[in-house]
Parts: C-alpha cells; structure tokens; sequence
C-alpha cells in the first residue's frame, strides 16, 4: 500500500521544532528567500546533493539539488516544494559515491589528476583492483573484501563518468544493461524453461550469448576460443581454452592421457633446451605450462590460485629468513640460505598444524 503524500505550508515547515515530511509537498512558498530558508533547514537533515522538483506558478517542475535551490536566483512565485522518500541505504550511498565522482571531475574546482584521467589511463588501476579484491576474498576477511570491492566499483563510477561527459552512456546505463542481460540469459528463473543442472545452466548461457552477438550456433569452435585468448590472461585463457574444448569432446578419456601428455611435452621441453634454439623453446615451454593447466583441470584444481599461494609461500619464508639474519641475503653461502629457507619451511608448516582444530576426543561408550 502506498504512503499517503504529506503536505504541510511554508510557514509550518520552517516553524521552529516543526518535523520536515520525509518524501511530501511543502506549499504555499511565497518567495524565493523563503525558498532558500527551506533549502538552508533541508540540507541539515539530507545531503546537499539530494534532489528535489520546485513547481513554480504555473505548475512547471524543476528538479534540482537542495544546493542549486540555495543559489537558484530566478522562479515565478508562490512556489511548491516536493521532497520525494528518502532512498534505502545502498541507493543512498551509491548516489553520494556517483556525486562524489562528479565533484572530482568537475571542470574548475574539481582534483586535477583526476581531471587528466582517460578510459584508457585507468586501465591499470581497473586491473589493480580486481587482483586486490581476489586477494581480499582469499585471506577471507570481510572487511577488507569490502574496502576492496569499494575501490573496484569506484572504477565503475569513474568511466561511467568519464562517458557520460563524451555523450556516449551513464552510470544507469550500465545498471540497466547489466540487469537486462541477467533477466534475458536466465530464462529458468524469470522464463518458463526449466533446468536442472549447472552444467545445462552453462550450456544455455554460452548459447544465448552466441545469438546475442549474432554468431551462428554451427560457429567453429576455434573461433570461439579465440576470445578467451584474445581478452583474458594467459593462465585464465587456458583453463577456458582447456573447459570449452573438453566440452567439445576435445579430451582424454580418463586423466592418465593428461598425464601422458604432461611427460610427453616435459621430454620435449627438455630436448628444445639441449638444441638452444629459443623460439622452439618458448613453443615447448607453452605446451608444458597447457598440459598442467589440463592436469588441474582434472584434478579439479584452480591454477591460478594454486600459483598464489606458491607465490605468497615463497614470500612469508623469506621474510622469516630476513627477520632471522644479520648481514644481507647475498653475503650468506648457498648452502647457508638452504638451511634457513628449510627452517622456515618447517616454522611455517608447524604454525599451520597448529591452526587446525583439535579432532574431538572419543567418546567411550
């Protein structure tokens, strides 16, 4: 049921103690000074940046801010005043973030690095970002996965801007596209077909994303995995590459083929190395690195996140050798080092024993 629309007078609205609607119409405004008084008491309970319609003599709406409303110097009188409900939260929030961005970038008063920024310069940060909102997800605190996301969608806001002032799309376009896609690639939730299954749920997807970009269902399959090459990591491009050809029967029929071909491509690494000649190497290193990407995939193991935690293992070891010496890294033998990064290793591997949890003991019966 809608909420009945509150109307109160100028004079009652500005009446001392007097409680302002929260979404009403304030009437009866006979000036603009009286105007800019409403606007002055509004902006104490609501942002600057909150938009409200002023309906002037001839019942033409006007929307704009309660800041524009303060410094508005022109409006047939008596005017009306409508505040409409105040947002939930997230809305709330976000608005602010989207005026925020608009501020930076405003022409005369507004940051100047980020008045110099392009689509193309904040290419880097947009990739930054994503990789720390990864990070964040992993180590599995909330906090930081909330700061993290924030900076990410900050990226989001900042090139919506960017193309709304080259005429070319809004912040709401991309809202709008993006739930637009959701409904149209979902028919079994917002349709009437029915799936049942993750993988019919993944087949229909890539489907009905073929007939939107206009590419034939019979499109060979070499072409379509010439997008996952083209745009994504190499790492990620390769489980994709290895996932999609599977699909296609492209595949062995248990994992001991994976292996096979896991030592077939080691031995032809090795042999291009004892010839010397680079370009062949780097072409049997490629194949090597695809074979244990195909190796996790039937492991059903991620790479990429396997690699991670390689690289953040390495990192934590090191950082106890460093805690532990006096002198720098290169003063130290080889063998030396060796027995400090085993000693590490083995700090490292008893702190992780000793974070898990203890097994109940038996109950005797």
């Amino acid at each position: 049921m809608a909420t009945p629309l509150t109307v109160l007078t100028a004079a009652t609205a500005l009446a001392e103690g007097s409680v302002l609607p929260e979404g009403g119409l304030v009437t009866q405004i006979p000036t603009l000074a009286i105007a800019h008084r409403l606007s002055e008491q509004l902006q104490s309970h609501w942002p600057t940046t909150t938009t409200v319609s002023l309906i002037d003599a001839q019942q033409q709406a006007i929307a704009l801010s309660l800041g524009d409303l303060s410094n508005l110097t022109t409006a047939e009188c008596p005017l009306q005043l409508y505040l409409p409900p105040p947002l939930p939260p997230a809305l709330a929030q976000l608005n602010q973030l989207i005026a925020v961005v608009r501020q930076l970038r405003h022409p005369e008063t507004g940051c100047p690095w980020d008045l110099q920024q392009t689509p193309t310069s904040l290419i880097p940060y947009i990739l930054e970002e994503a990789y720390e909102v990864v990070h964040a997800l992993q180590q599995e605190q909330p906090a930081a996965i909330a700061e993290e996301l924030g900076d990410l969608l900050l990226q989001v806001v900042l090139q919506s801007q960017l193309a709304a002032e080259a005429d070319q799309f809004t912040i709401a376009d991309v809202a709008q596209r993006i739930t637009e896609k959701l409904i149209r690639r979902h028919p079994h939730v917002f349709g009437t077909v029915e799936l049942t299954t993750a993988e019919d749920v993944r087949d229909q997807w890539e489907h009905i994303k073929a007939s939107e970009k206009g590419e034939e269902a019979s499109l060979p399959l070499s072409q379509k995995l010439h997008r996952y090459a083209r745009t994504l990591p190499p790492l990620i491009a390769g489980i994709k590459i290895g996932e999609r050809a599977s699909r296609s029967g492209l595949d062995w029929p248990t994992i001991s083929g994976a292996w096979e071909k896991f030592y077939e491509e080691l031995a032809e690494f090795q042999e291009a190395l004892l010839k010397g000649e680079p370009s062949q190497q780097a072409a049997e290193l490629g194949d090597l690195l695809f074979s244990v990407i195909n190796l996790a995939r039937w492991c059903q193991l991620d790479p990429v996140q396997a690699l991670q935690q390689t690289y953040q293992r390495f990192i934590q070891r090191l950082e106890l050798i460093e805690a532990a010496i006096d002198r720098p890294l290169e003063d130290y033998s080889l063998a030396e080092l060796d027995a400090l990064w085993q000693q590490a290793k083995q700090q490292l591997e008893g702190a992780s024993e000793a974070e898990q949890p203890e097994e109940p003991p038996i109950e005797q019966k």
